[in-house]
């Protein structure tokens, strides 16, 4: 199965970097990146807010990070969300921690320094943060109605990665979780469509939430608020004429050329085959299992 799971952010490092090494000798490093933005409130007012995003950095980009990434430094940063999972060693409790890791990072302070941001012109001075996933729905759609009336559903995504271990040289797969809130009449139609074990493309922001137990233990959860969601896999009548025609058009016209030149050269018609499977696509890991924190 293939599948998508991106993150894209522009914001400001709100600490000073420290770069550590693995036993094997591998660079690691977390940056603390905060992303301002504006979302629309209930109400319909535009209100302000704030993203803070763990992002972990690898090898050369943790160390270019480490040389010069000052708190205040604004960063472009693309990766991908991972969520790691432990037991807390005093109450055996499962915990869960999602975050961020890199995969391209961008220096954006031009050498002279930032320059002041420009009056009254909050629609050029905002930052970005977006994710894009495709994957599979792991569990019914749950809806619920917030007390001013307003429909909010939650959604269950999961996205695979698949590798070659360059140290083993064997496959390796990773199953993300990933927690998607929809909002409004969105909310309702995904509802609706949404199944189990369907497909689905989610474009949205990044938002962790913090609260507190019963027993005043601090817990928090990333989720993927929802701008759009896609079903996929699914007909679309909009362009069925399109697609049957281009295919007898393709078709026929390749056939008739295949014919003649196949004429020409063997004096036989060839057998052409339509059903051509897509290669499976690899990628080769940099970072062994052993140098991960984690």
């Amino acid at each position: 199965m293939f599948s998508l799971n991106r993150v894209h952010i522009i914001g400001y490092q709100t600490q000073p970097v420290q770069v550590r090494q693995t036993p094997s000798g591998a660079s690691v490093t977390d940056l603390n990146i905060v992303t301002p933005y504006s979302f629309k409130a209930d109400s319909g007012e535009m209100l302000d807010g704030k993203g803070f995003h763990v992002v972990t950095l690898w090898g050369p980009m943790a160390e270019v990070a480490g040389k010069f990434v000052k708190p205040g430094a604004q960063l472009f940063i693309s990766g991908r969300l991972q969520t790691d999972s432990w037991q807390d060693e005093k109450t055996n409790e499962k915990r869960s921690k999602t975050k961020m890791v890199a995969l391209d990072m961008i220096l954006l302070d031009p050498k002279e320094g930032q320059r002041p941001a420009p009056e009254g012109a909050n629609a050029i001075t905002q930052c970005l943060n977006r994710a894009d996933i495709i994957g599979n729905v792991t569990r019914d759609p749950e809806m619920r109605t917030t007390t001013s009336g307003q429909k909010v559903l939650t959604l269950g995504v999961a996205t695979n990665e698949k590798w070659k271990d360059r140290a083993s040289g064997e496959m390796k797969e990773r199953v993300e979780f990933h927690n998607v809130v929809v909002w409004g009449a969105l909310a309702e139609q995904v509802g609706k469509a949404a199944k189990k074990g369907y497909r689905v493309f989610v474009t949205g922001r990044v938002q962790t939430r913090s609260w507190e137990t019963k027993e005043g233990a601090k817990r928090t959860t990333t989720e993927i608020i929802a701008d759009a969601v896609s079903m996929l896999g699914i007909s679309n009548p909009t362009v069925q004429n399109n697609i049957s025609n281009e295919v007898k058009s393709w078709s026929g016209s390749s056939a008739e050329s295949a014919s003649r030149d196949s004429d020409s050269s063997h004096g036989s018609s060839p057998s052409v085959d339509v059903n051509i499977e897509a290669p499976a696509l690899t990628y080769a890991s940099e970072i062994k299992p052993e140098d991960l924190p984690f």
